[in-house]
C-alpha cells in the first residue's frame, strides 16, 4: 500500500467526538488508525480498528506497531481519550485517581511518545490533546480537582513539546472544549449545563471537529490552546 497518503492515530474513537473525527478525517482522505477500549472492526479499508486500554503501554506499542506495517506511517495523533469526574476533592477515592492518571497522563504518555518516534523520523507531524476550558477556568459548582490536575498537565507538555520539537517538523497543539453535547450527558441536563457558558449553549461535537481539523491545516501554529467553550475562557460571568 502506498506510503504517501496521510495517517492520522484517534484514540476514545468508538463513539462521541472521537467517532466523529475519524469520519472527518476519512472525508480528508486519511488513513485512520482507530482505537477504544471496545471497537468494531471496520469494513472500510482506511480505518484500522485496534481495541486496547490506552492507559497501558502495551497497547500503545500494538497501535503503533499495527499502524506502521498496515499504512507505513504516521501523520497525526489526536489525544482524544479521557475521563472526567467532577466531585469534592476530598471524596475522591485511590481509584478514581488511579484511573483518571492511568487514562489522561498514561493514555497521553505511551501512545504519544511512540508516535512522535515515527513523526520525528519523517521530520513531520502533529498531535492534538484534548484538554477542558475548567482547566484555566474553574466553574463553582463543579468541583473537578482531578480534571484540572490531569488535562492541566496536557495543556503544560502541549506547549513544552512543542518547543521541544519545534525544529523537528512536528507540531504539537490542544482543543479546550467546554461542555459538549455527547452520549455522556443525558438530554435531561442540557439546560443546566448549556447555563455554564457564557453564550448559553453547550457545544457540538462539531466544533470541536472543526477546531481539531483547523489545527490539522495551520501549519505556522503550534503550542496553541485553542479554546472552544462558549466564552468560558474569557471570564467570568
Amino acid at each position: 500500500m502506498s506510503n504517501e497518503q496521510k495517517v492520522v492515530i484517534i484514540t476514545g474513537a468508538s463513539q462521541g467526538i472521537g467517532a466523529a473525527l475519524v469520519r472527518a478525517y476519512r472525508d480528508r482522505n486519511f488513513r485512520v488508525v482507530a482505537t477504544a477500549r471496545s471497537i468494531k472492526e471496520s469494513a472500510d479499508p482506511g480505518i484500522l480498528a485496534v481495541p486496547g486500554d490506552i492507559s497501558r503501554s502495551e497497547t500503545a506499542d500494538n497501535i503503533v506497531r499495527q499502524a506502521i506495517e498496515r499504512f507505513g506511517r504516521i501523520d497525526s495523533l489526536v489525544n482524544n481519550a479521557g475521563v472526567f469526574l467532577a466531585k469534592p476533592f476530598i471524596e475522591f477515592t485511590q481509584e478514581d485517581f488511579d484511573h483518571n492518571i492511568g487514562v489522561n497522563v498514561g493514555g497521553f504518555f505511551h501512545i504519544t511518545q511512540r508516535a512522535a518516534a515515527e513523526m520525528l523520523k519523517q521530520g513531520s507531524g502533529h498531535i492534538v490533546n484534548i484538554t477542558t476550558s475548567l482547566v484555566d477556568q474553574p466553574i463553582a459548582g463543579m468541583p473537578a480537582a482531578l480534571a484540572s490536575l490531569t488535562k492541566g498537565g496536557l495543556n503544560s507538555v502541549t506547549k513544552g513539546l512543542a518547543m521541544e520539537f519545534a525544529q523537528s517538523g512536528v507540531r504539537v497543539n490542544a482543543v479546550s472544549p467546554g461542555i459538549i453535547k455527547t452520549p455522556m450527558h443525558a438530554p435531561e441536563t442540557h439546560a443546566a449545563l448549556s447555563s455554564l457558558h457564557p453564550v448559553g449553549r453547550m457545544g457540538d461535537i462539531r466544533d470541536i471537529v472543526d477546531a481539531v481539523l483547523y489545527l490539522e491545516s495551520a501549519s505556522f501554529v503550534t503550542g496553541e490552546i485553542l479554546h472552544v467553550d462558549g466564552g468560558q475562557n474569557a471570564g467570568r460571568w
